[in-house]
């Protein structure tokens, strides 16, 4: 029993399987071990055990409540490793900050490839890319099943449409809840929430907004642009990385969906229409060394007071994958606050918040505040 806001909960763990062990898998599962460290230690350092998390205790549940019980890669040097060993395998190149993990008792298990990869990572060094397993796939639904999990976390390659609706699907035969963090558009189509929400089951998605990233501070530029009355012209957002998902994403046709994702997160928070050739927004090039460094360039070009024009140059460097991570432990959380209470179908408020291609877009403003009326029940989804 946990003390919330909301008053006293039966929180117990909150079982979670994971779609590709990627860098983004392994800095959530440091995280998760890392914070459950800090609980356990006696010392007081509750400053430091909220840090990166909207609420340390959320809905009476901490981050240390959190288990993997299923984890489901394609890369030969993951397949059928511990999945303490393999969220470390190459070619993951995030930061180990809390490389001491505990054993987790679960074993990397094969999935299907589908178009999880793409062809043209063969030209690259092996310690660069993905290399399939030639190993037979799992029964991804009964794994879900024996493991009791309580939700699945698609963590895949940017591009994996046909492999991300699998999942889906699989979710859906196993009554498994679905957090959608890559720009494949599935909680965010009426269709795919039509399902979950005849099953009762709950879906979060799409495109996991990470914590102080590009996407959110651009979305807080232009907003305070529309807010002071600057009418934008012209903008750009330019990333680049040293990261499989930058390597991946060298590959343009995989690109469609996370354009959308990303342009649409920025435009729907200026009040008039730009156009195509005045909003750019994109992975712009793949620069090994990086590893999973990011840089963002962005411009703001505008017409302020007497149509006098003006303009905003920014450039962000962060770790990619952990500035992604505190967003994904609090979703989890929301995703069991709906199981908890029966809900199902898409949770709008913690789709708003911590994604960046919501079936609705909001102010991140209003948004947060939807997210608070969730988590003390004034707002059932």
């Amino acid at each position: 029993m946990k003390q919330d806001n909301t008053g006293q909960r039966n929180a117990g763990r909150i079982r979670i399987a994971i779609a590709g062990v990627g860098n983004c898998a392994s800095s959530l599962i440091q995280g998760i071990a890392y914070y459950k460290a800090l609980t356990e230690d006696n010392t007081d350092r509750s400053p430091e055990i909220s840090n990166g998390l909207m609420h340390y205790n959320l809905g009476g549940y901490l981050p240390g409540d959190i288990e993997v019980v299923a984890a489901f890669d394609v890369d030969v040097r993951k397949v059928n490793k511990p999945l303490k060993e393999a969220i470390f395998a190459k070619p993951n190149c995030t930061k180990a900050f809390f490389p001491a993990l505990p054993d987790h008792h679960v074993t990397v298990q094969m999935a299907e490839v589908l178009d999880g990869i793409s062809p043209h990572m063969d030209d690259y060094p092996d310690d660069r890319r993905f290399i399939a397993s030639d190993e037979i796939p799992c029964d991804v639904v009964k794994v879900l099943k024996d493991s009791g999990a309580d939700m699945l976390i698609n963590y895949l390659p940017v591009g994996s449409e046909n492999a991300t609706r699998y999942y889906a699907n699989a979710c859906l035969e196993a009554g498994v809840a679905f957090i959608n963090c890559i720009p494949v558009f599935v909680a965010s189509e009426d269709g795919w929430i039509k399902c979950f929400e005849e099953r009762g089951i709950p879906i979060i998605g799409d495109d996991v907004k990470s914590q102080i990233g590009a996407t959110i501070i651009h979305r807080t530029l232009a907003k305070l642009f529309m807010d002071r009355g600057v009418k934008i012209n012209h903008t750009y957002q330019l990333n680049v990385g040293g990261n499989t998902d930058f390597l991946n994403m060298l590959n343009h046709t995989r690109l469609k969906s996370k354009k959308i994702s990303k342009t649409e997160a920025v435009q729907s928070q200026v009040v008039h229409r730009l156009t195509d050739d005045d909003i750019h927004i994109g992975p712009s090039d793949y620069v090994p060394w990086m590893n999973d460094n990011k840089v963002c360039f962005l411009r703001m070009e505008g017409q302020g007071f007497g149509s006098i024009p003006m303009h905003v140059e920014l450039r962000l460097s962060v770790e990619d994958s952990p500035n992604s991570a505190g967003v994904v432990i609090d979703a989890i959380r929301c995703c069991k606050i709906a199981k908890d209470r029966g809900v199902g179908g898409l949770l709008i408020s913690p789709s708003a918040y911590f994604m960046k291609h919501p079936r609705t877009q909001f102010s991140d403003e209003e948004a947060r505040e939807m997210v608070e009326e969730f988590i003390t029940g004034k707002r059932e989804r």
